[in-house]
This record gives structure tokens, C-alpha cells and sequence, in this order.
């Protein structure tokens, strides 16, 4: 194979990127990725840097707006932004890189309920910020710094050994070089969840020691220090961040957890009425918007009535009298 140069690999990166944001990506075309990702070492870095382009020119809009009318503008001005991306990726992703998207300090970010977005970082990194949250960003000379204000963020870091990038939630504090990780607030800590890499983590003021927690692991870090570990294992990681995709993975987690899931990213709610089903477990991998359609699977499998007719809430079960 002729050896590519760096602008015909950012090149072909940005139609990828482009094909994957239509509406007839497949399977096949994810096998085709996987294959040309294999190739070139070089090109991972290529495709995260256009995904990074690509989502400072895309709209972005709350994942269960389903609003007709909407999609429609929304719709040309993607086929729009796709063409510039091609035209122009290379260009792009090396003004990318070269920090012309450079963030203020203190620049802070949000999303909306059910809402999910990509930000590129002037460093190179990238973070993806999940549901319901906020976050500022600080790169300063000596490290690269994120306060997770609420809700939940994942980071693909860019490697600079001279600044670590680190991340804070409540009292909770992750750091890392670079690598991958996701870091969830919560009201007494944070959950960690890593993807590349190591991190290491610990609790301001607490005197304990720091831990750490390495690819492919999930673990709480309470305030107080205490630390809940879960068993190693990439595919539940991958499983716990399907959000980063739009969607919900329910593996064997139970009625109240998978409806206490779907409720971060829809204002409509799912409401048990009947207890005696909450502890019912599922499988499957939903959109995180499908809320009908996970009704419809709790009414199929436990033989209980749903009640569609709220547009504000959907009811799960037959009340106990």
C-alpha cells in the first residue's frame, strides 16, 4: 500500500465522518471503518479530530426532539455543513489542532435534557458532554482543567505530559495524561468510568490514598473517600457509555433503574405505579428518547397495563389498591 501523506488521511477522515452522519449508515459501513481504521495507526487520530470539526459546524438539538417541522431545516443545513466538512476537512482539523477553536478560561458548557454534544478542546482533546449537564474548562500553561458543575462528561484526552489534564466533580478528583475516561457527578462523589489509559483519582481532603483505575474498569469514589469498585470488564464500560451514542443499554438492570435512566434524558417521566414489578429485570439497548417503546416491552414481558395518555408521564403497571 502507497504510504498516505497526513492530508489524504484527514481527507478520507472527513468523508467518513460525513457517511456516518447520514441516515443510511449500517453495519457494513461500520465493518468498512473498523478495516480502514486497522490500516493506519495515524488515522484514529485523523477520524477523532473530524468527528471534532464536525461537531463545532453541526446544529446541535436536544436527542428526543421529534418535532417534523423542525427536522426539516435542520436536515438541509447537515447536507450543508457535510459538504464544507469535505471540502475544507483537512484545513480544518490542522486549525483544529493548532488551537483556533482556543476556549477562554472559565469557558463553561451545558446541555439540555436529553441533549448530547461533542466539544473539541484547543489541546486536541475532545469531551463529550452527556444529558442535564455543565462543565468549565480552564487550559492553563501548567495543566488543563475541568469542573463538573453536574451530570456527566466523557474526555478523550489529548497526551501533553507537561500539563495533566485534570477533572473535578464536588470534592472528587480525577487525573490523567492522556487516555479516555468518563467522570459522572453525584450527590456524596462521582462515578469513574475508563475507556483507555489510566487514571488516578481521589477525594479533596480526605486523608486516603489516591487510586487508581485502569481501562476497562468502573468504580465509585464517595466524598468521604470510600471506594465502591465494579468488576473489570470492557464490555460493561462500553455498556455503561451507550449514551455517547444516544443510546440506553439494559443489561439485567432492574425496572426502577432502567426508568430512573430514561428520565435524565426525557421530560416526559416513566412512573412505576406498582412496586411489586420494580425489581423486575430487563436486557436490550434502546434510544434513550424510545420511552413508548420501553413501555411497550414492560407491558409485553410482565403482562402489565401501561398508561400512554399523559403527555407528561407514562404509567407503568396497575396500582395496588
Amino acid at each position: 500500500m502507497t504510504h498516505q501523506s497526513a492530508r489524504e488521511i484527514q481527507d478520507e477522515a472527513t468523508r467518513w465522518v460525513a457517511r456516518m452522519d447520514g441516515s443510511e449508515w449500517n453495519d457494513i459501513d461500520e465493518a468498512e471503518l473498523g478495516l480502514w481504521l486497522e490500516v493506519d495507526p495515524r488515522r484514529r487520530g485523523a477520524l477523532l479530530q473530524a468527528q471534532a470539526a464536525w461537531a463545532t459546524l453541526d446544529p446541535l438539538r436536544p436527542a428526543n426532539a421529534d418535532d417534523a417541522e423542525a427536522d426539516a431545516p435542520i436536515d438541509r443545513a447537515r447536507t450543508g455543513r457535510r459538504r464544507f466538512l469535505i471540502g475544507g476537512g483537512a484545513a480544518i482539523a490542522a486549525s483544529l489542532a493548532g488551537g483556533a477553536f482556543l476556549l477562554d478560561r472559565g469557558t463553561e458548557y451545558g446541555t439540555q435534557i436529553g441533549e448530547i454534544r461533542r466539544v473539541p478542546l484547543a489541546d486536541g482533546s475532545t469531551m463529550v458532554i452527556n444529558t442535564a449537564s455543565l462543565a468549565s474548562v480552564d487550559l492553563e500553561e501548567a495543566r488543563r482543567l475541568v469542573r463538573i458543575r453536574q451530570g456527566e462528561l466523557w474526555f478523550q484526552v489529548a497526551k501533553d505530559s507537561k500539563r495533566p489534564f485534570l477533572v473535578e466533580a464536588g470534592k472528587i478528583r480525577v487525573q490523567a495524561v492522556g487516555t479516555a475516561f468518563a467522570v459522572r457527578r453525584r450527590q456524596a462523589g462521582a462515578d469513574i468510568t475508563v475507556t483507555e489509559g489510566v487514571v488516578e483519582a481521589w477525594a479533596n481532603g480526605a486523608a486516603a490514598p489516591h487510586i487508581r483505575i485502569a481501562a476497562g474498569e468502573h468504580a465509585f469514589l464517595a466524598d468521604d473517600a470510600a471506594v465502591v469498585r465494579a468488576p473489570a470488564s470492557a464490555s460493561s464500560v462500553y455498556r455503561a457509555l451507550a449514551w455517547r451514542e444516544g443510546k440506553i443499554d439494559l443489561a439485567g438492570v432492574t425496572l426502577a433503574d432502567a426508568a430512573a435512566e430514561f428520565n435524565r434524558y426525557n421530560r416526559r417521566q416513566l412512573v412505576i405505579v406498582d412496586p411489586g414489578i420494580a425489581r423486575e429485570s430487563f436486557d436490550g439497548t434502546l434510544r434513550t428518547d424510545d420511552l413508548e417503546g420501553f413501555a411497550m416491552a414492560v407491558q409485553e414481558s410482565l403482562g402489565v397495563p401501561i398508561d400512554l395518555s399523559d403527555p407528561n408521564e407514562i404509567r407503568l403497571g396497575r396500582p395496588r389498591k
